[in-house]
């Protein structure tokens, strides 16, 4: 059963044996992204999805994304991981775009 949530609602919960996951994380601050991620209780999973070439939010630089912040922080932890896709899966005009504009 997957569930929606806000993040507006996640302080004070906490998520038993769970697989979270984060979209369009490349929007989020670096103090919202440690608001979802230490919500994480024991068999916790989490998965951050998204593309620091993507921010929309003015204040949020490919820096200061909290994804950037994230996949930094992480990045010696022996039980995480970071995947980077080299390529879009939408369309050749999808990737043409994203190059250009």
């Amino acid at each position: 059963r997957i569930k929606i949530r806000s993040l507006n609602f996640m302080r004070g919960r906490t998520f038993l044996n769970r697989y979270l996951i984060i979209d369009e994380a490349q929007n989020l601050t670096a103090k919202q992204m440690k608001t979802l991620i230490t919500r994480a209780g024991p068999g916790t999973k989490i998965v951050c999805l998204g593309n620091v070439a993507q921010i929309d939010t003015p204040y949020l630089t490919e820096t200061s994304s909290g994804l950037t912040h994230v996949v930094d922080r992480f990045r010696t932890w022996s039980h995480g991981g970071h995947i980077t896709l080299v390529r879009g899966e939408r369309s050749r005009l999808a990737d043409h775009a994203a190059e250009i504009l």
